[in-house]
């Protein structure tokens, strides 16, 4: 039997009795937009990730676009982030109807790289979004420092870092916001889109709140331009199920990512580096070597799945050719993009399966 990169059906085993016991309490009330579960899951994220104000929507991307325009991002503006990564933080940045200018990354972390950035920043800026990539906070003090000098807002990227921490504090307590995202496979998922924007300024709160429904301020009365972005009660109340369980869950992880570390020490294949001072909940275990398709080979003849994330980055990609970004502009991103290889981590894996990943990673290690 092959192990996926992820086994949403053994996720939901866990947990069926109360899936379905908030489902129909749901349908009972038969309040399915911005109900009361919706309400509480806001408040329970919001508490979980050290933030004073949560705001739910329809998506990843919609947060990190509601959060973008809730700071203040429009046209003629400029956005310094990663160009590696999902498409969500280029799309959300153009969609706003601001450029994304790009910095490249630091080769252990794969998160944004605060010299690049520092770089980067032109008197167009007018916010910055990094990327918690992988389940790791980015380097944070150093972000803030430079946006703080240059006088622009932060929109983190949280979506694979729902729990992790940074020297102490957790994700929602930096930053002007930040966004999550509930696809279904990330650490804190649910049955469909997703998403939150968490936020410790009232302002920027009450904004993204009026962004999701149509640029409302009361009923019927509209003060800007907004969006079609609620999350519905139907996933807030699944959401909240498994949020009782994501402490569990992403010790899970931790705890397989500890043993693939053990399985993969000194050989060619190298081990994602947890930077000091981050609590990283491994929403991927990425490796990186230069032999990645030998590698996949070996593991695919073991039954066992992996994932590139992201074979190419964003800079080369057509849809932002107009960017004018060519290959060989951002060197460590695409260097990443040719070596980095996601092997499950997820925590409905069995001790057995770990076993039998960390044996086929050792078999591989001998080929390459």
């Amino acid at each position: 039997m092959s192990i996926q990169m992820a086994d949403l059906r053994a996720q939901h085993r866990e947990i069926d009795e109360e899936i379905q016991a908030a489902v129909d309490g749901v349908f009972e009330r038969c309040q399915f937009i911005l109900g009361e579960n919706v309400v509480a899951l806001e408040h329970e994220i919001a508490r979980l990730c050290g933030a004073k104000y949560g705001v739910a929507v329809a998506s990843g991307t919609d947060a990190i676009t509601i959060a973008l325009v809730a700071v203040g991002v429009g046209p003629g503006d400029e956005v310094v982030t990663t160009p590696f990564t999902f498409v969500a933080t280029t799309e959300s940045v153009v969609i706003a109807g601001a450029r994304p200018v790009y910095a490249d990354i630091d080769p252990e972390t794969f998160n944004i790289d605060p010299t690049a950035i520092h770089r980067a920043v032109t008197p167009k800026t007018r916010a910055i979004l990094p990327v918690h990539l992988y389940g790791q906070c980015a380097n944070t003090e150093a972000i803030m420092a430079i946006a703080a000098e240059r006088g622009v807002p932060v929109v983190f990227d949280g979506a694979q870092a729902i729990g992790a921490v940074r020297n102490g504090r957790k994700i929602g307590e930096i930053g002007d916001a930040v966004t999550l995202s509930f696809f279904p496979t990330k650490n804190l998922g649910g049955c469909g889109d997703g998403g939150m924007i968490l936020t410790n300024d009232e302002a920027i709160a009450a904004a993204a709140k009026s962004l999701r429904f149509h640029g409302m301020s009361e009923s019927y009365t509209y003060g800007r331009v907004g969006f079609c972005s609620r999350l519905d009660e139907l996933q807030a109340a699944i959401l909240r199920v498994k949020l009782s369980k994501l402490d569990i869950w992403n010790e899970r992880r931790r705890r397989n990512a500890a043993l693939y570390n053990e399985a993969l020490s000194g050989g060619p294949v190298h081990s994602p580096v947890e930077d000091p001072g981050n609590h990283h909940i491994y929403h991927q275990y990425t490796v990186r070597t230069p032999n990645r398709e030998t590698v996949r080979a070996a593991l695919k003849d073991a039954g066992v799945g992996s994932a590139v994330y992201y074979p190419a980055p964003l800079h080369v990609q057509e849809a932002y050719a107009f960017l004018g970004y060519k290959e060989g502009d951002f060197p460590e991103a695409e260097r990443a993009s040719r070596e980095v290889l996601s092997i499950p981590v997820h925590p409905q894996i069995s001790d057995d399966q770990v076993k039998r990943v960390a044996e086929a990673l050792a078999g591989a290690k001998k080929i390459v």
